[in-house]
């Protein structure tokens, strides 16, 4: 008997037990879809934060002030007073695989403006901030470096800003808020960015000289970081290991003495990120790979009852010649074509579902290759739990078969 009348009396046998079939491929459709539906999210999710840090722009970097031990006791970073003047003005004398700098002063507190307020954070930038991130003015201008230099009291808002304070269809430019109770007058408005990956509104932000918020509101003379844009992602790397020694030079830092300092990349965050996802997708496919486990059990489970219910079918095909190898196949090929069938349903079923997740608000992007793996996968399960059925039909003695009752 040929491969092809094999393949024909197999597929007559599945087709003539449609219910017994189908619920074999049942377990096969939930756990490939499962597999899709998590292996989609998961790449989704990557792509969704890879977008939103590139948004902040892929060359980015950041030094913010290293913790330090006094006394014995570590302190805290962010009360470091390591990033001064002094370092800004180096790095913009001696940068060369760094294009742009901005000092950062942050400041958190309340806005008003006649009787409307609301809460923000208020940044202290140079006018070379807006290209670092990526921001663009939609109304107005950005403050200059002589603005920088008499520390002159403008801002630059975004959108949720001017919603907030007042309303819409309101040109707010020339007109002067309050934060802390220092008057700003606003001269530019930020294009909108809306909502990030983690919730949080980019639009609620205040953009003002650095000279203006350290002397006028924070009352300090050092920075809360140095942010940077390398001359490409490429030269990130080069850009820090520049960036690392001007500032152990200008803080005096011999030897092995630890750096008061940290730089950071936007493609180290990007990495790390997408590290952390790849983890969490790892878990979730592997969950729903058990459910896979479980199908292949099934399937060896109703084929051992088909076996065991067509044993005088078997004697009489042995009889008339057919050998342990021809009904050991057929039976092979009657669980792959349950778990392919399986398989395939599975594989639109998930598909199915991951084009409804960006509905809910889940990013989703099903990867070409877990449609294959998922496949494969399939003729594996097939193969392996249908040997043991295969194995106990190609052993019958056909004598004792022909006589099964």
């Amino acid at each position: 008997m040929n491969i092809l009348n094999l393949f024909k009396v197999s597929l007559r046998a599945v087709a003539n037990n449609k219910m017994r079939s189908f619920l074999s491929m049942l377990g096969i459709i939930i756990g490939v879809g499962a597999v899709i539906v998590m292996m989609s999210i998961g790449q989704g999710s990557k792509e969704s934060i890879r977008k939103e840090l590139s948004t902040m722009g892929t060359n980015l970097l950041t030094i913010r002030p290293g913790a330090d031990m006094r006394g014995g006791v570590r302190q805290d970073p962010s009360a470091m007073q390591t990033l001064k003047m002094a370092d800004y003005e180096r790095i913009m004398h001696e940068k060369k695989f760094v294009t742009k700098v901005s000092p950062e002063v942050t400041a958190s507190g309340q806005v008003i403006y006649g009787n409307n307020n609301t809460t923000t954070s208020l940044y202290g930038e140079s006018p070379e901030y807006l290209d670092i991130k990526l921001w663009n003015i939609e109304e107005g201008e950005c403050f200059t470096e002589e603005d920088i230099k008499k520390a002159a009291k403008k801002v630059v808002v975004g959108r949720t800003i001017v919603k907030e304070l007042f309303g819409e269809n309101v040109d707010p430019i020339g007109k002067t808020i309050r934060f802390k109770s220092i008057p700003m007058t606003i001269v530019g408005v930020l294009k909108s960015k809306g909502y990030n990956s983690w919730g949080m509104d980019q639009d609620n932000v205040m953009i003002a000289p650095y000279t203006t918020v350290m002397k006028r509101i924070a009352a300090q003379t050092w920075f809360s970081s140095i942010v940077c844009s390398a001359v490409t992602e490429e030269l990130s790397d080069a850009a820090i290991e520049e960036l690392t020694q001007i500032l152990r030079d200008n803080h005096k830092l011999k030897g092995e003495a630890a750096d008061d300092f940290t730089i950071r990349s936007q493609a180290e965050m990007m990495q790390t990120m997408s590290s952390t996802m790849d983890t969490v997708t790892i878990i979730l496919v592997v969950a729903a790979a058990f459910s896979l486990l479980v199908a292949g059990i099934g399937i060896m489970n109703i084929m051992l009852v088909s076996v065991t219910e067509r044993t005088k079918e078997i004697g009489l095909r042995m009889a008339v010649g057919a050998t342990g190898a021809v009904i050991s196949l057929q039976f092979l090929i009657e669980s792959v074509l349950i778990s392919i069938t399986g398989g395939i349903l599975g594989i639109l079923f998930g598909c199915g579902l991951s084009a409804l997740a960006p509905m809910v608000g889940m990013p989703s992007s099903v990867p070409a290759w877990s449609i294959i793996v998922s496949f494969l996968v399939c003729v594996i399960i097939g193969v392996l739990f249908g040997y043991i059925p295969a194995l106990k039909a190609a052993r019958m003695d056909p004598i004792e078969a022909i006589r099964h009752e």
